[in-house]
């Protein structure tokens, strides 16, 4: 059975472990646990941010960070953004990922979200069978820009 909470510090090793284990995380992510602290700390310390791990007895299986926006648009309407969605390799395709993100929506809709909304890589092509078996819509094109440090 999983379970879902808010991560802790001594989940990161697992949470990132989870983000650097795919072909893009593998060249996004590093080995360096300060920089994920400092990120952690912010994120716990602002109440629009939740960090979700999913586990099953002691092992973290899943993982997600959801951020709660207000904004002007649709009338002012609330909207939450679910970004770096990850199971573990050896348990997908057995609902964990169904779960974890009805768990985000779950607490995207008590914190007053009427708009739940992600992006993922074009390379993704599971993911996106993913989200559309889900119910979500690919209704935007998206734009990222690096900037400089």
């Amino acid at each position: 059975m999983i379970r879902f909470r808010d991560a802790t510090r001594a989940d990161l090793p697992a949470v990132v472990a989870l983000l650097a284990d795919d072909p893009l995380g593998q060249s996004r992510e590093g080995a360096d646990l300060a920089p994920y602290l400092a990120a952690f700390d912010a994120i716990a310390a602002n109440p629009a941010h939740q960090l979700i791990v999913g586990e099953i007895g002691a092992r973290i299986v899943a993982t997600c960070q959801l951020t709660i926006l207000r904004g002007l648009s649709r009338q002012g309407m609330t909207r939450a953004l679910v970004e770096a969605v990850r199971t573990v390799p050896d348990l997908r395709s057995r609902g964990i990922g169904a779960a974890l993100m009805a768990e985000a929506e779950r607490r995207a809709h008590a914190a007053g979200a009427r708009l739940l909304q992600l992006t993922t890589d074009r390379s993704r092509l599971r993911a996106h069978a993913f989200y559309d078996r889900l119910g979500f819509e690919p209704s935007h094109l998206g734009y990222k820009k690096l900037l400089d440090p």
